[in-house]
């Protein structure tokens, strides 16, 4: 995709976040090219280098939800989560080793991913048709990402950079939702073997199938309804953590089960 036709200030944003991933190289926050609070200009900038990606022959897996916590969305002064697109060739195996180098600045949070069994096509999505729709939930890890420079982000930028996307760790035992009560998981996160992130699913928007209902009808909004298949990353159940190479997480999720990441250290 070129960028034709578009305002120049979302393609200059769009090139600025492309260039900071070929590059390896953080840039500087790309607010500075569109108005205070666009978040419509910033999802314009994340559908270019979505849309680039699927030229380059890169397959959409699913969505993710952010900014769940309070907390955060008062310090980026926002009243509502963001999202982003994940790709497949982001999927990292379970107890995989992530290669050094391979991400900019990641941190790591716990949360529960669902894969839908169905399609979710309403602008009113429901906590009942998210029910429906998901044929299984597991236990995943974010590893989240920013091409901002020191994550001097506000909320045009993380929109922008794609709701700041990195990797995911999916764990390897499906669950169905039956029986399960979401709201009531409550999650530990260790980095090498030390608790760093505890939390619960309340913690996420009152219960990741909130999330999930909110993400839904957002998507359906736009045009872009989420499918059949798709994974969708519900958002953090507790406060996420930096990642240096050669640590370890793991996160355990009552009901759920376990899921582990490795970072490589420098050479490996």
């Amino acid at each position: 995709m070129t960028g034709q036709g578009l305002p120049p200030e979302v393609s200059k944003a769009a090139d600025t976040l492309l260039e900071a991933t070929r590059t390896g190289v953080v840039c500087p926050p790309v607010r500075t090219y569109l108005a205070d609070g666009d978040i419509g200009a910033a999802y314009a900038v994340q559908r270019v280098n979505v849309e680039r990606g699927v030229a380059a022959g890169r397959r959409i897996a699913g969505r993710k939800i952010g900014l769940t916590s309070p907390a955060v969305q008062t310090q980026l002064g926002v009243d509502q989560p963001d999202f982003g697109t994940l790709f497949a060739d982001m999927a990292v195996p379970e107890g995989g080793v992530v290669a050094a180098g391979r991400l900019l600045q990641p941190k790591v949070e716990a949360e529960v991913a669902l894969v839908l069994g169905a399609d979710l096509p309403h602008r009113d999505c429901t906590v009942a048709d998210v029910l429906r729709a998901t044929e299984f939930a597991l236990p995943a890890l974010e590893i989240v990402d920013s091409r901002i420079a020191e994550w001097n982000i506000g909320i045009v930028d993380t929109v922008a950079d794609n709701a700041s996307c990195g990797l995911y760790v999916l764990g390897g035992t499906p669950v169905p939702l039956s029986g399960l009560d979401v709201r009531g998981v409550r999650m530990t996160m260790t980095r090498d073997g030390r608790t760093v992130s505890e939390g619960t699913g309340a913690d996420c928007l009152g219960s990741p199938l909130n999330a999930a209902a909110w993400l839904a009808s957002a998507v359906a909004a736009q045009g872009d309804p989420l499918r059949a298949g798709e994974i969708l990353l519900t958002g953090a159940l507790g406060p996420m953590v930096a990642a240096a190479p050669g640590e370890r997480f793991e996160a355990h999720i009552s009901q759920l089960g376990r899921v582990t990441v490795e970072f490589a250290t420098e050479g490996e």
